[in-house]
């Protein structure tokens, strides 16, 4: 252990990757050309995070930080992103995790679906249906998708919801109950109560619009 912990101080190993200083110059150029339109050209400087989550992995991994005088790649991050260095290790998560993505389909979903697309893929592992839920990614709005993903990790579902109150008088709740009982029957009991007064209001809808061409 001793022999193995010694070979890291500070982030930085004892034997470094030789500098590649005409590359190391070149990658930390297209990092600031991207991040340079902040201001002016937010909209295509996300455009390009594929490519910039790719450059900021060839930095941390061949240390072209150094290149710079720096102590460590976190120093490097908090130079050139000083308000959004968590967003920084998305996009490198994103390049590390999505490698069986096409860079024209990350792309066209965006950084956000594509953060929400990680952990899908680091959940799943080899197991990663990556064609199918980069459909989803593309198909559906930003929060039904981050809702499709929760629901993927947790089993669980994730849809907004709400309580609704309204009065039934004691004669009404036979009715009511015997409707709610039946539904659950025909269902599944492992439904709730919410969904079957759903199926019943459908059933009563579909009903209605097949006896009045103009109900």
């Amino acid at each position: 252990m001793i022999g193995l912990t010694s070979l890291w101080i500070n982030e930085r190993t004892a034997v470094a990757p030789e500098l590649n200083r005409r590359r190391a110059v070149f990658v930390l150029g297209k990092i600031d050309e991207i991040l340079s339109w902040e201001k002016t050209k937010e909209q295509e400087k996300d455009a390009r995070f594929v490519e910039l989550g790719e450059y900021l992995c060839e930095v941390r991994s061949k240390q072209y930080w150094r290149l710079e005088r720096l102590n460590s790649f976190d120093e490097f991050l908090a130079k050139r992103f000083a308000d959004s260095r968590r967003k920084a290790y998305y996009l490198m998560t994103i390049h590390e995790h999505l490698t069986r993505v096409p860079k024209p389909q990350l792309r066209e979903i965006g950084w956000v679906k594509a953060r929400e697309l990680v952990k899908v893929a680091r959940r799943d592992g080899p197991e990663f249906a990556c064609a199918p839920w980069v459909h989803k990614a593309k198909a559906l709005p930003r929060e039904q998708f981050q809702r499709e993903v929760e629901r993927h990790l947790t089993g669980k579902e994730t849809e907004p919801w709400e309580i609704i109150y309204f009065k039934l008088y004691k004669s009404q709740l036979p009715v009511v109950e015997k409707a709610l009982e039946t539904a659950a029957l025909m269902l599944g009991t492992d439904k709730s109560r919410g969904y079957c007064l759903e199926m019943i209001c459908a059933d009563f809808l579909a009903g209605a619009n097949l006896e009045e061409p103009h109900p």
